[in-house]
C-alpha cells in the first residue's frame, strides 16, 4: 500500500459542528416568554408576538416590556410578529396563547407547518362553546397530517420561577411515545425536569380544571377561612377534577402526579397565581367582571368555569366546586353564600 494512502485512511476527519436547532414560540405572554428562555438553553428560538412593541423590547432590550419585564432574555432568543418568519425552520412549535384564541391560531398556522414536526401545546383551557380540550381543537382545526405530531405540556410552572431558574418539573404527554421524547429532550434542562405520558385526556383536563378550583381556594381565603378550610377544598376539589377526567377516559393515577396534584397545590397556594387571584378578590366582595377589566394577563379559570360547569351537566357529574364558582363568576354568587351551600351539602361516603 503506498504510504501516502495509508497515513490518509488514518487520518481523522474533522467533526462537522452540530448547529442547534432552531424551535418557534407562539405566544410572548409570560408563560410563552417562559418557555422560551428554556428552549433558549438549547439553541436559537423565534418568540412571536402580536404587538409590536413587544417584538421592539425584545429585539432591543432583551426584555418583554409588557410580562416579566424584569428578566434579561438571551441572546438565542429573538421576536417576531410575522408569524411564517417565526416557524420557518423550527424543528419544534410551541403554541401558548389564550384557550380561547387556539382555534383561530391554528387555522392560521396549519398552512405553514409540515408533518413531523412536534407541535407542543401549553394552553389550559376548555372552549365555551364546543367544550372541547386543546387536543380537540388542535384535531379539529390543524391539517390532518400534522395530528400525529402533537403534545401537551402542564405541571406546576409559575413563569416567573422558570425564568429565574428555579427548579421546574412538567409533564409531557402525547399519543405517540417518540412524539413525547422528542419533545422532552427539547425541553430538559438542567432545571426544568419533564416526565412524559400518554395519558393526554388526564393532563389536558389536570391542567384546565385546577384552575377554577383555584379560584375557590383564592375566594375562601378571601372571605377569611384558614387552612383547614384549603387542605378540604384542594382534596374535594382532586376528587371533582378526577371524577370528570376519569369519565372521560383519564388514567385516575395522573390525577395524582405532577399535572393533577402538582399544579392543583400550586394554583391553589401560590401567591403568582392569577386565578387564585381573581377568587380572593371575589371573596373580599368585589364582582368578577370589575376584577378581570383590571387584569392585563389571562386567568384562564374564569372561562374554564362556564365550560368546565356545562362539561359536568353533559357528562352526569357531580361537581359541586366548579358548580358554586361558575355561580360566583357569572350569576354574581357572593363568595360567603357558595361556601355555606357547599358544606350543608347532603352528607355522604367520601368515597363511593
Amino acid at each position: 500500500m503506498d504510504p501516502t494512502t495509508a497515513r490518509r485512511k488514518h487520518t481523522p476527519r474533522p467533526v462537522r459542528p452540530v448547529r442547534p436547532m432552531k424551535t418557534a414560540v407562539i405566544g410572548a405572554g409570560s408563560w410563552g416568554t417562559a418557555l422560551a428562555t428554556v428552549l433558549a438553553n438549547k439553541g436559537p428560538v423565534s418568540l412571536w408576538a402580536r404587538r409590536s412593541e413587544v417584538v421592539h423590547g425584545i429585539n432591543t432590550h432583551r426584555c418583554n416590556p409588557t410580562y416579566q419585564t424584569a428578566a434579561r432574555l438571551p441572546d438565542t432568543l429573538t421576536a417576531t410578529a410575522d408569524l411564517a418568519e417565526a416557524v420557518d425552520g423550527a424543528a419544534l412549535v410551541t403554541l401558548v396563547v389564550p384557550s380561547h384564541t387556539m382555534r383561530d391560531l391554528c387555522a392560521r398556522i396549519g398552512p405553514l407547518l409540515s408533518p413531523g414536526t412536534p407541535i407542543v401545546s401549553a394552553s389550559k383551557g376548555i372552549e365555551n362553546d364546543t367544550l372541547a380540550t386543546m387536543e380537540e381543537v388542535l384535531n379539529q382545526a390543524l391539517p390532518r397530517a400534522l395530528r400525529s405530531d402533537l403534545a401537551f405540556l402542564s405541571g406546576p410552572s409559575f413563569a416567573a420561577e422558570t425564568i429565574a431558574r428555579m427548579a421546574t418539573a412538567v409533564t409531557i404527554a402525547a399519543r405517540y411515545q417518540d412524539v413525547s421524547a422528542q419533545v422532552q429532550q427539547a425541553f430538559s434542562t438542567p432545571y426544568f425536569r419533564c416526565y412524559t405520558t400518554e395519558d393526554v385526556t388526564g393532563v389536558e383536563l389536570g391542567g384546565a380544571l385546577k384552575n377554577v378550583i383555584a379560584i375557590a381556594a383564592g375566594a375562601a381565603d378571601g372571605v377569611g377561612l384558614g387552612h383547614n378550610s384549603l387542605a378540604a377544598l384542594l382534596t374535594r376539589g382532586l376528587a371533582e377534577i378526577s371524577r370528570l377526567a376519569v369519565k372521560l377516559g383519564a388514567n385516575p393515577l395522573t390525577l395524582s402526579g405532577l399535572s393533577g396534584m402538582g399544579d392543583l397545590v400550586l394554583t391553589c397556594t401560590g401567591t403568582l397565581s392569577r386565578n387564585r387571584h381573581v377568587g380572593y378578590e371575589i371573596g373580599r366582595g368585589r364582582k368578577a367582571s370589575e376584577i378581570i377589566g383590571e387584569m392585563s394577563e389571562v386567568a384562564e379559570g374564569v372561562k374554564t368555569a362556564r365550560s368546565a360547569w356545562m362539561l359536568a351537566q353533559r357528562e352526569k357529574v357531580d361537581m359541586p366546586i366548579i358548580g358554586e364558582v361558575y355561580q360566583m363568576i357569572y350569576e354574581d354568587k357572593p363568595a360567603q353564600q357558595a361556601i355555606k351551600d357547599l358544606l350543608s351539602r347532603e352528607l355522604k361516603k367520601e368515597i363511593t
